[in-house]
């Protein structure tokens, strides 16, 4: 009854003073809505970044090359160029827990069509990229063996290209022109929007040997990544050990020796990118619990001015028999509705701004109820801590004295 009789009081104070209260409760009110809002932010970045790199393709790894050192020293041969196509094949047919295996070249370049013209990734590769990429053909369809090893100029253009060069019209069929050599457009990729590297659709991809002939004049064989897929993703630890095994063989490189190459995965990239916004996320709650903390001075502030200017009330109450557990749970009480208002103001208003924020990132942003409640009984929490001071304060006055104040 004591609580009840105090939670009423509280919310007359309140709404004698209600701009007062309202601006007593800002910092709370601000920290509850950052702390709702970067929970759901921080879950929906993680969700987003995970479909992104899923998007890379079922269980992918790349092998990259990298300078070797042999005794603190560069050694001749391994300057990041020892990758070669053989060392695909030599990985499909032997790593049995690889179901696909693509060599890759890169490079930034110019693709045109009459007066259009676009810079994108040009890929040359061969097809068992489609399948590491787990990337399907929108329209028309992807070359040949026969191509490939005749090292046709043919090309698949991402959708991104595809819209520059050719707006809504059919791509398939058309003539496009990489430097001086013009390739016929043979299929349109699917979407896959934005990933982890940025556009996935700006893209151009053709058969490696034609890539290496006419676009990037490489060393026979030589590969700038081997990009490769598990069969399942519990085999992908064991994919990625035995490749390593493999291409230390191959490279004549001893065990416990740096190595030419370098292997990432699809969980590692995973780990990186949750560590950033994880970090972000504990970053922005701090910021968040600072304001919790200001919004908790404020309304001991406040409370400790409101003791003041009710110490007669608080004298008549001692002198008609009220006792010091009612006076301190009385403002007690008061403190903790004055937060708990701007804990579940903040709270609305987070929810808006997550409303707002998944309408304009597209982000598939969730709030847990967990999480809801806890920041509302955070709010609760900060208006005991910084209530009791006053409501101390005013149960320990002298009811003589606080009838006399004026």
């Amino acid at each position: 009854m004591a609580v009840f009789r105090g939670i009423v009081l509280a919310l007359r104070a309140i709404t004698r003073n209600a701009l007062r209260a309202s601006l007593t409760v800002l910092g709370i009110l601000i920290g509850v809505a950052a702390v709702v809002t970067m929970t759901a932010l921080g879950s929906g970045a993680r969700a987003k970044v995970s479909e992104q790199i899923e998007s890379m393709g079922s269980n992918a790894m790349i092998v990259f090359p990298q300078s070797a050192s042999a005794s603190g020293a560069r050694s001749q041969q391994g300057q990041g160029q020892r990758l070669t196509e053989e060392d695909g094949k030599a990985i499909a047919q032997e790593v049995v827990t690889v179901a696909a295996v693509a060599p890759t070249l890169r490079a930034r370049g110019q693709i045109m069509r009459g007066d259009k013209n676009a810079s994108t990734n040009i890929f040359g590769t061969s097809l068992g990229f489609f399948r590491v990429r787990n990337w399907q053909i929108l329209r028309g369809e992807r070359w040949d063996e026969h191509d490939e090893a005749a090292k046709a100029k043919v090309v698949v253009l991402g959708a991104t290209v595809q819209r520059k060069l050719f707006g809504d019209e059919d791509a398939v069929g058309q003539l496009v022109r990489i430097g001086r050599y013009a390739y016929r457009v043979l299929g349109v990729l699917e979407t896959k929007g934005e990933g982890p590297f940025g556009d996935q659709d700006d893209i151009v991809v053709m058969p490696i040997g034609s890539m290496r002939s006419r676009v990037m004049r490489t060393p026979p064989g030589f590969v700038g990544a081997l990009m490769a897929s598990a069969i399942s993703a519990e085999a992908t630890d064991r994919a990625v050990k035995q490749i390593d095994g493999l291409l230390r063989q191959r490279h004549r490189i001893e065990a416990g020796r740096d190595a030419d190459f370098a292997i990432r995965t699809q969980k590692e990239f995973q780990a990186m990118q949750g560590a950033i916004y994880g970090l972000l996320t504990v970053l922005l709650i701090a910021i968040a619990g600072i304001s919790l903390v200001v919004g908790g001075i404020g309304v001991m502030n406040i409370m400790l001015v409101s003791v003041t200017e009710r110490t007669r009330e608080i004298g008549i109450r001692m002198a008609i028999g009220a006792r010091e557990g009612d006076i301190r749970t009385q403002f007690l009480v008061e403190a903790v509705v004055l937060a708990s208002l701007g804990g579940l103001a903040g709270a609305a208003l987070g929810i808006g701004a997550i409303a707002i924020l998944r309408r304009v990132l597209e982000w598939p942003m969730t709030l847990s109820p967990v999480a809801l409640a806890v920041s509302i009984a955070t709010s609760g929490l900060t208006g005991v801590v910084f209530g009791f001071f006053p409501a101390r304060r005013a149960s320990r006055l002298d009811p003589i004295e606080a009838l006399r104040h004026e």
